[in-house]
This record gives structure tokens, sequence and C-alpha cells, in this order.
């Protein structure tokens, strides 16, 4: 009779000890398949010329060049593009997350005529390519005097995000609405029911749309290589394609500038990766309900 319970007990948390060894196994794999690209970067940037194209290859370089990644970053101007991105990155995330919230406020808590209509075309918009507009827009933004400037990639992200508006509705699907109803009975409005009761409940997938901005935007290529001609205004992602193309040969160059610019989301995805979890975790449950 007491032996059931154990049994079930040791199921939920995680089965036998050999089917969490071979759990174990297939994640190691898993991990070190992840980061093998990423090890092989760091030893390239750490090599002399002579050294990367070495047969056959050594993981570990004699003499560690640690110059490399002065000299890689010196090439292209790396700091000013990358301070260019990191202006346009932030700016697009404080667009993208702050639009995004409200209108997936209003389309999960706001009763209004059509809102289930203009959520399906929320979703239904996610259904189509960027590149449908491209024309359309580049003409407008030339138009408006826009060409040649920062504000193509800037301002349209001020006017929401159809994927961060529907994982923000998902979410509060999962926070009951009783919070907001206590609170308006003490008088609060919907601003501050919005960003006093529910943005801090709602951090992690708040969390998950910074990462995924960010991301975004700091890998963002097309639109800079459409709108932005002048290099003094590049972003790091033209600046390291043109690095590729320039200097094809210098790859122990190539690679100490590049992990400098893959460094931003690194420590963005490290310190929110707990809410990161959370966020996409509780999104996924509330789609499945």
């Amino acid at each position: 009779m007491n032996a059931q319970p154990g049994v079930a007990a040791g199921s939920r948390r995680g089965g036998s000890p050999a089917l969490k060894a071979i759990r174990f196994l297939v994640l190691c794999v898993g991990a070190v398949a992840m980061l093998f690209p990423l090890l092989w970067m760091v030893t390239i940037a750490l090599k002399s010329d002579n050294e990367v194209f070495r047969l056959p290859p050594q993981w570990f370089p004699k003499e560690l060049h640690w110059s490399n990644f002065v000299t890689g970053t010196r090439e292209i101007h790396f700091w000013q593009t990358f301070g260019n991105s990191l202006f346009i990155a932030v700016l697009t995330v404080i667009g993208q997350v702050v639009s995004s919230v409200f209108v997936g406020y209003g389309l999960a808590r706001l009763n209004f005529p059509g809102r289930k209509l203009w959520f399906s075309f929320f979703v239904g918009s996610l259904m189509l390519p960027g590149f449908v507009g491209m024309i359309p827009l580049f003409h407008l933004y030339s138009s408006l005097g826009w060409y040649n400037t920062w504000l193509p990639i800037i301002i349209p992200a001020f006017f929401g995000n159809a994927t961060f508006s529907f994982l923000f509705v998902q979410y509060l699907k999962t926070i009951s609405v009783s919070f907001d109803e206590a609170a308006k009975i003490d008088g609060a409005s919907d601003l501050y029911v919005l960003t006093k009761v529910l943005a801090p409940m709602a951090a992690p997938v708040i969390v998950t749309m910074v990462i995924f901005a960010f991301q975004g935007s700091w890998n963002q290529y097309l639109e800079p290589l459409i709108y932005i001609v002048d290099q003094k205004k590049w972003t790091l992602a033209l600046a390291m394609a043109s690095y590729k193309g320039t200097y094809a040969t210098a790859w122990n160059l190539f690679m100490a500038a590049d992990l400098i610019y893959i460094l931003p989301m690194l420590i963005l995805f490290f310190f929110g990766q707990k809410f990161f979890m959370q966020g996409l975790g509780s999104v996924n449950s509330a789609s499945l309900k």
C-alpha cells in the first residue's frame, strides 16, 4: 500500500535514475552542439593569420593574439556603428514594448465593438511576409524626407508589434480579472490598472518582449541597407557585412569583432533568461486552454 505513492512521486520527479541519466546525456550532447560554433569563434579570434587555415585545425593556438580584438574593431569604425545600433535598439525596444503592452491590454481587458475582429486582424497580420509593404513604405518614407535617416527604423516601432501584442494578450489570460475589478472598485483608472497592477505581474512576458525586440533590432540588416546611405549612420550589422566583404581573408579579425557584436545579446539573455522562460511557458499554457 505504501509503495504506490512513492512510485508515483518518483515518476512525477522525472522518472527512474536510468531515464534521468539518458535525459542528462542528451542535454549534454545538445549543449555541446550549441556551444561548438561559439567556442570555434573564440579560438579563431585568438589565432594569427597563419594559424587560421592550418591543417589539421588547432583548437588551442600556441600564442593568444588578444590584439585581434583591437585591430578588428579599428578596421570598420566599430564603436561608432556600435553606438548607432545601441541607440536605435534602445528606442525600438521602448517603442515596441510600450505600444504593444497598451494594445494588448486593450484587446484583452477592454470591451469595445469589434474587439474580436481586431484581434483576428492582429493574428492574421502575422502571416503576411514583411517584404509585402517594402516598396509602398519606401515611397512613403522618401516623400516624408526620411531617406538616409534612422526614422524609418525607429518610428514604426511606436505603432505596436502584432507578435508582442498577441503575447501580452495570451499572458493576461493567465491573470485573473478580479485584480482589475478590485483596483477599479478603489477608483483606479485603466492606466493605473495596467501600469501599477498588471505590468508588474506580467514582468516575465515584458522581459521576453524586450529580449525579442532588442535581438530583432540589433540584427536588423535589410531596412538599414535600404534607407541608410551615409556610412556614419550605418548600424553595426551593415558594418560587419562590409567588413566581411572587404577583409575576407582576415577571419581572425572578423571573428574578434563578431564576438563583441553578439556580446550585448548574450548579456541581455543571461540576465533575463529566468523571466524569459517563465514568459514563454505561461503564454504556451494559456494558448492550450
